[in-house]
């Protein structure tokens, strides 16, 4: 037993603890949010591997595959346990609570820890695919945002940097002072120089997302009609400069360019198609730490209130295209787009405006500052109705070992 009251101290967006019973309330929270399908799938549910399903979309889409298409089948993440003196990540104590519900639901769900970049965690998905699931993968789901990774066919470590591309990027961007305070400044990045976008782009572009496909096909391993989505963002132009111009936006690049090139290959294959899904706006631990994103997505906020659609929402469209029960929403380059309630030239002007006027000054008026706060200190657990935070929670909580 290791239980503790949990204080929030925090460095920025990013925080030192994360509190269990939080992170299981948000996702319950996120559970009941997610629309129940017209009609219950009877029989074994599809096949599906979530690569990254611990945060953010990832995990939107693990649970919004449970509760609206009835998977079965495997989650990757990679996260920290607990240590006598921190608490493991939120993500493990998300897991954790991602398994009870699988478990409720009757789903078969094995959730690994790992580094999903590696040859070995491939291995041991093929493996379960194969021994435990029937030997056939019907989805994939491919949600990987990180700092760096290691080329298992080389050795060669590439690190990813936040960068724009050709000149320096000055835009606003929204803190908070030790007493929650917002404060609007300014920041400059340099550009990328020397590898910065090639090291970005093997990092977070398509090169990874193509591996696991060669290797699942190189089991024998995908069903007939096998489909695969990778999660991406595009944003608005006020964002443009650091994120779709910049180092990241060319690893998207060559995202979408791998999604064809899967795409072409799974048809002729196995009769099946890759797309990238472009999603919507969201506070997640990885858009926290791009210049300009925290801003924004507090000032979309201001503009759509209720009307920003959360991860779980969009993830349930996105099941819905790829199962059929929706026709895909396609743009031009043929990508699935979910972030169209925010793209629109109505909502794009207003929200330009209010950027325009963002001052420290004027900062409560403009944008949702408090659930723009709120909802950081929710991805740890914090802040989170209905949980007492003056009561001491066990840290200790397992990784949440497989149905027999």
């Amino acid at each position: 037993m290791n239980e503790r009251v949990l204080i929030p101290r925090n460095r920025g967006f990013l925080f030192l603890d994360s509190h269990p019973a939080g992170c299981g309330q948000l996702v319950a929270d996120m559970w009941r949010a997610c629309p129940a399908p017209a009609v219950v799938p009877e029989g074994d549910g599809p096949v599906a591997l979530v690569i990254g399903s611990s945060a953010g979309y990832g995990l939107a889409a693990t649970l919004a595959g449970l509760k609206r298409v009835g998977i079965r089948g495997i989650g990757v993440s990679f996260e920290k346990a607990p240590t006598v003196r921190r608490t493991a990540t939120a993500g493990w104590y998300r897991t954790a609570a991602t398994a009870d519900f699988a478990r409720a639901a009757g789903q078969d769900l094995v959730l690994l820890n790992g580094d999903a970049f590696s040859d070995s965690m491939k291995e041991q998905v093929a493996d379960l695919i194969e021994q435990r699931f029937g030997g056939r993968l019907d989805y994939l789901i491919y949600s990987v945002a990180a700092p760096r990774r290691t080329d298992p066919a080389t050795g060669i470590t590439y690190a990813s940097v936040l960068k724009p591309i050709g000149r320096s990027n000055r835009t606003k961007t929204l803190v908070f002072d030790d007493e929650g305070v917002p404060d609007v400044r300014e920041v400059e990045t340099g550009p990328a120089e020397g590898d910065d976008v090639e090291q970005t782009v093997a990092v977070m572009g398509g090169a990874d997302w193509e591996r696991w496909i060669d290797h699942l096909a190189g089991r024998e391993l995908l069903a007939d009609g096998f489909a695969t989505a990778a999660l991406s963002y595009i944003g608005s132009p006020l964002t443009a400069g650091i994120y779709r111009q910049g180092t990241i936006g060319a690893a998207k690049t060559h995202l979408e360019a791998t999604a064809r090139n899967l795409d072409e290959r799974l048809g002729k294959m196995v009769g099946g198609r890759a797309v990238t899904s472009v999603n919507g706006a969201a506070v997640t631990q990885s858009s926290t730490a791009i210049p300009g994103i925290a801003l924004y997505t507090g000032l979309l906020r201001g503009v759509l209130g209720d009307g920003l659609v959360p991860p779980i929402r969009q993830l349930a469209d996105l099941w819905d295209q790829l199962t059929g029960t929706a026709p895909p929403a396609l743009d031009d380059e043929g990508r699935i787009r979910l972030d169209t309630f925010e793209l629109t030239d109505r909502v794009q002007a207003a929200v330009a405006e209010r950027w325009e006027g963002a001052t420290t000054a004027t900062i409560a008026e403009l944008a949702d500052v408090d659930w723009f706060r709120a909802e950081v200190r929710r991805l740890y657990g914090f802040s989170v109705p209905g949980i007492d935070y003056t009561a001491p929670v066990e840290i200790d909580v397992p990784w949440p070992a497989p149905t027999p």
